[in-house]
């Protein structure tokens, strides 16, 4: 009677340690699964901007409307630019042609003008540029198109006031908003094409399920 006591007693303690095991083990790897799923809906919560274009200004104004363009040419250029490899910077489609990385190059020397011109700011010569990487240029490039479209978001936003200037020495050209439309946002957009074409002939195409049309990354 004693030995049945016993042997149930210590039946009981090892099934009382086994559910401890299991609670303990149980509460850490929820713990690591929660870790988990916050980690992944944080990264979700968390996009680059110009992942997505922005959302629409509330209401129609000339200004709203160049802003919009400028989030067109960030989302287009984000995702254009996105995941190149240093094959696909060095890939040209000639001798005498500019390369993918050269391209880009133009394309934030662009975007610098624009931001000067909403800035109200002179561009002038620099004779010695400081030689940026793909990473740098692009991070740039993408700073400089999202403030431009927030100066242009502003309630104040005049775009009489937001003229291209070029500066050389003593000589100053001026040109009005118009040709900033026709000059530099235009030809980002013809260069970020061409960067598309470039990185498809180097065996890298524009990544899947980008809708430049709705603005969005279908993932």
């Amino acid at each position: 009677m004693v030995t049945h006591i016993h042997r149930d007693y210590s039946f009981r303690r090892k099934l009382i340690y086994l559910l401890l095991a299991i609670k303990y083990f149980s509460m850490k790897y929820f713990g690591i699964l929660i870790l988990i799923m916050n980690s992944i809906y944080a990264f979700s919560q968390d996009k680059p901007y110009y992942y997505e274009i922005p959302a629409n200004p509330e209401s129609y104004s000339a200004a709203n409307v160049a802003a919009r363009m400028v989030d067109g040419v960030g989302f287009r250029y984000f995702w254009a630019t996105e995941g190149l490899r240093k094959e696909d910077l060095e890939w040209s489609p000639g001798e005498k042609s500019r390369s993918s990385f050269n391209t880009l190059e133009h394309i934030m020397g662009l975007t610098s003008v624009l931001l000067n011109a909403v800035r109200q700011v002179p561009n002038e010569n620099n004779a010695n540029p400081t030689p940026l990487t793909y990473e740098e240029m692009r991070a740039k490039t993408l700073d400089n198109l999202k403030q431009s479209s927030d100066i242009l978001k502003m309630a104040d936003a005049d775009l009489n006031k937001y003229k291209m200037i070029f500066k050389n020495g003593e000589r100053t050209n001026e040109f009005p908003f118009w040709n900033l439309v026709n000059g530099p946002i235009a030809d980002a957009l013809w260069h970020i094409g061409q960067v598309v074409s470039f990185r498809r002939s180097s065996g890298n195409p524009f990544p899947n399920g980008v809708s430049v049309l709705q603005g969005i990354k279908r993932d």
